[in-house]
């Protein structure tokens, strides 16, 4: 077998499998699974498909579908990166069906730097009828250059870049190594760089801005400094952010722009961040005339096989035959003339999905709990539909509200602050959770902290007295959840969401041990 940390390409993997009569390399150079680096999880053999820019065509789709039905559980998951993950594996996946899926362009041509994170950006680049730039290319582009050097594979397999058009649906808060997005400065394009410092938090502004045909060698230099700076022999290789704060982020972009044929330009300071939010779900216009798009709510971010088939049936009929994943946990059905809408809302309800943004489904996320991780110490996903289920028929809301499930603190499904964080404990085998919200002032990782072991049954009770006090007492109908309970003091919060007699919910679908 190969020796891990060693750069190989995708047919000498497939070779040394077949000599050795392994059908799949689990667990065989990261704890981060890819396509060609499964890994064991509560529930089987975990496979994670990485999809540049989120963008799958209808073929795709359809071979993504079989492996699911014929060696997973019959469904996928769309991930916090746009990925897709094929669960429940029991004996991995042949090297015959890796070649088939690299052949569709699944996965990486080098299977070396497969564990690398997924390249983010907006999912709907090129489509977006308020972005500066359309950043596919970028993303191509950069792909194309993690594919074609081998010796990046010796990063750490968190390594991310993410590349924001600077359109309405903006991915800029997503936690990313490095982040490009795009801005206007005297009617020129240009990308601000941005750099993870802080640990758990969005990359900071350098005040750095770049051409866009730049974008690609500042990227090639940064990652190359990076490498230079990474001892290839340790098995948990360094995070940039570590990198850059051992260097001195000044020294750090000194030794990138030594690399480069030109001078990096300054400017400061940057405009302000547009909100990101959840505003992709729903019917929108397109920036081209006479075509929409429509965001589908994927209840936490799952689809069946089939569900999986249908929905690139339809792109293909009524699109330009691709879906597109979302950070987000949802997904985007592109280029549907305006005849045709009705249309692709009728098949979508006829398969059980949702598209409207209030929805509480739409912004609702959980990890895979203890069915999945033994990490976890409640069944989130179980509760977590539980609580959508309460909720559809008693609160109704006019914007999305952010529910996060984590089954430990690692916080694997969502990296950065939820309007509401449920943190899973259990404590003599009772499933509770901690409830945090907002983010200010706080030195908590999930916001402030005001409710703890708060057991599942009493949960969505709870939950239900937070959100009917938020539309009872915000500033204006377009005051967000966290900017609620951010004018507050905790102490004020605790009160405002007492429960004078707490109800309990016992859905038969959940065993509360």
């Amino acid at each position: 077998m190969p020796t891990p940390g060693v750069s190989i390409r995708h047919d000498d993997l497939l070779s040394a499998l077949h000599r050795e009569g392994v059908e799949t390399l689990v667990s065989g150079f990261t704890a981060c699974p890819g396509l060609f680096y499964a890994t064991s999880a509560q529930d089987g053999i975990l496979s994670r498909l990485r999809i540049p820019g989120g963008i799958l065509n209808s073929k795709q789709c359809q071979a993504i579908a079989e492996i699911a039905d014929m060696q997973g559980g019959g469904y996928v998951d769309v991930t916090n990166r746009a990925n897709l993950q094929i669960r429940e594996i029991s004996q991995g996946i042949s090297s015959e069906v890796l070649q088939h899926l690299q052949n569709l362009g699944i996965g990486s041509h080098n299977s070396a730097i497969d564990h690398i994170r997924n390249i983010m950006t907006s999912p709907t680049a090129g489509i977006d009828p308020e972005e500066l730039i359309d950043t596919r290319p970028l993303i191509q582009s950069w792909d194309a250059y993690l594919t074609e050097h081998s010796e990046l594979s010796a990063l750490s397999a968190k390594f991310s870049v993410c590349f924001d058009g600077g359109g309405k649906v903006s991915v800029s808060d997503r936690l990313n190594d490095i982040l490009l997005r795009a801005e206007l400065i005297n009617t020129q394009v240009y990308f601000r760089l941005y750099l993870s410092f802080i640990k758990s938090q969005p990359p900071i502004n350098t005040g750095i801005i770049l051409l866009p045909e730049q974008c690609l060698s500042v990227l090639a230099a940064l990652a190359d400094v990076y490498l230079k700076h990474t001892d290839i022999q340790l098995r948990r290789k360094p995070r940039l952010q570590a990198v850059i704060n051992s260097l001195g982020w000044e020294n750090y972009l000194q030794q990138v722009e030594q690399r480069l044929t030109f001078t990096l330009q300054r400017c400061q300071p940057s405009p302000t961040t547009k909100e990101a939010g959840f505003w992709h779900i729903g019917i929108h216009p397109q920036r081209q005339e006479n075509l929409f798009y429509i965001g589908v709510v994927l209840p936490l971010g799952r689809l069946t096989s089939q569900q999986l088939r249908c929905l690139g049936n339809l792109a293909a009929k009524y699109g330009s035959g691709t879906i597109r994943l979302t950070p987000w946990q949802n997904l985007l059905i592109t280029d549907i003339p305006q005849q045709c809408v009705i249309d692709v809302q009728n098949h979508l309800t006829n398969l059980g999905l949702d598209f409207t943004v209030t929805n509480i489904q739409s912004t609702l996320v959980a990890c895979s709990g203890k069915r999945g991780c033994a990490a976890s110490a409640t069944d989130t996903k179980s509760h977590a539909l539980a609580l959508a289920d309460y909720l559809k028929n008693r609160v109704q809301l006019n914007r999305p509200i952010n529910i996060h499930f984590s089954g430990c603190a690692k916080s694997c499904a969502q990296h950065h602050t939820g309007d509401i964080t449920l943190l899973g404990v259990s404590d003599r085998n009772i499933e509770s959770y901690h409830i945090y919200v907002g983010d200010r002032d706080s030195l908590e990782q999930f916001g402030q902290k005001i409710y703890q072991d708060v057991s599942f049954i009493e949960l969505p009770a709870r939950i239900e007295q937070m959100l009917t006090v938020y539309k009872n007492h915000r500033l204006h109908h377009d005051e967000s959840f966290t900017e609620f309970v951010n004018r507050y003091e905790t102490t004020q919060l605790k009160q405002l969401f007492k429960i004078p007699n707490i109800c309990v919910y016992l859905p038969s679908s959940v065993v509360v041990n």
